[in-house]
């Protein structure tokens, strides 16, 4: 029965729901009945995080019996394909068909609702543009198999416990605010949560409190059962670094970059040893504007060449204390990014335009690729991301949907 499917999918579903399905379920509820004003709106109290709506939603849902559980689970089906493949609900199901939900006060979206994006054997496909496209099994299966040992593995859904962190400084004491930087936090935010992230939001620190809030991310226990992260800074920027709310001439408050690389790396934080660290810097790096009229000409390169070391093994193992780390900046050193005070800033679009469409089929190398092809075009040529201190070594797949 849907009572008993919701039962046992309650745990991922509470880890994995975002908010707007959550917010979409609460109306769909409302609409067919299950739920009252009263109870909808004690689970959207605004002090509540995203996963205690998840859980007190789930429990008032069960405790009504199997009709409204499978209103609960169409909903999921039909709106969130996403969040179905992870818990693996279908439409159609043995479940599904022992109930008839059309008499429970309106009954259930017809078939022709349902969306589009299951194969034969129930493989989510990419689904269409604008939305994350999922990696069908049988794509995710023939990566593996190819290069198993030259891939990041990623870990069961049902266990793991993926965290990223974002950072979005969008009003400060001295600098101008920045317009659309409200775009940029929602539109990451959802998609990292659709890709299997639980996401921590922190909003316009100082430097100090930044470091506050990497080192305390760092520690968290959740990163033992997680298979990587994602760290996200979204504010102004100069040449050493990220800008907190009380910079200004004269207060130098100033994230530094590799201040965030030695409170990840594996020393710091060795949950995430051997696993995929993605740090993402939407800010200025400085005032010049990365554009320059520019004639061909041939210059001499030279070639630099490692020294050999002498080496000894003391018998211990060692680990590297950097290692698995991937930056990606809106920008090159010394350069300005650009932010659309309506739209959002243009790194974050596009990064979140090539992720969605590629992230099923490309590894984060390759999609970071694309991004930089992207601002060859004229009306992104303002600026020129670039991918920082790469450490990875091995292809870095997210596998949507898996």
């Amino acid at each position: 029965m849907a009572d008993n499917i919701l039962r046992a999918k309650r745990k991922q579903f509470i880890r994995s729901v975002n908010a707007e399905t959550i917010n979409g379920l609460l109306d769909e509820l409302l609409e067919k009945k299950v739920l009252n004003q009263g109870e909808m709106e004690r689970i959207k109290a605004v002090n509540a995080t995203v996963m205690d709506k998840a859980r007190d939603l789930c429990d008032s849902v069960t405790k009504k019996g199997p009709l409204a559980c499978q209103i609960f689970i169409t909903y999921i089906c039909n709106e969130d394909i996403y969040l179905a493949g992870i818990l693996e609900l279908e439409l159609g199901s043995p479940a599904e068909n022992s109930i008839r939900t059309d008499n429970f006060q309106g009954g259930l979206p017809s078939s022709s609702e349902t969306k589009q994006g299951q194969n034969k054997e129930g493989s989510k496909l990419p689904g269409p543009s604008g939305t994350l496209k999922l990696c069908p099994l049988d794509q995710a299966q023939k990566i593996r198999e190819e290069n198993p040992s030259e891939i990041y593995p990623i870990m069961n859904t049902s266990t793991r416990t993926r965290l990223a962190l974002i950072i979005c400084n969008t009003e400060f004491e001295y600098l101008p605010r920045r317009d659309g930087a409200d775009v940029d936090l929602r539109e990451m935010r959802l998609l990292l949560q659709d890709l299997g992230y639980t996401v921590k939001e922190k909003e316009n620190l100082t430097a100090q409190e930044m470091t506050e809030a990497v080192k305390e991310f760092a520690d968290c226990p959740e990163h033992k059962t997680s298979d990587s992260t994602f760290l996200v800074f979204m504010s102004h920027g100069i040449q050493e670094g990220i800008c907190g709310k009380t910079y200004s001439d004269k207060v130098p408050d100033v994230l530094k970059v590799d201040t965030i690389f030695r409170m990840m790396n594996t020393l710091k934080c060795p949950s995430l040893k051997d696993k995929p660290k993605v740090i993402i810097i939407q800010a200025c790096r400085g005032e010049n504007r990365g554009v320059v009229l520019v004639k061909d000409s041939v210059e001499d390169t030279g070639k630099k060449f490692l020294v050999d070391a002498d080496l000894e093994d003391d018998g211990i193992k060692k680990a590297h204390i950097e290692k698995d780390f991937i930056a990606f900046c809106s920008s090159t050193p010394d350069n300005v990014s650009w932010r659309h005070p309506v739209k959002g800033s243009l790194f974050i679009v596009e990064l979140i335009k090539q992720m969605k469409e590629y992230a099923w089929s490309c590894d984060l190398e390759d999609i970071f690729r694309k991004v930089r092809f992207s601002f060859e075009q004229p009306e992104y040529s303002l600026q020129m991301p670039t991918t920082e201190r790469v450490t990875l070594t091995k292809r870095f797949y997210l596998f949507p949907g898996h």
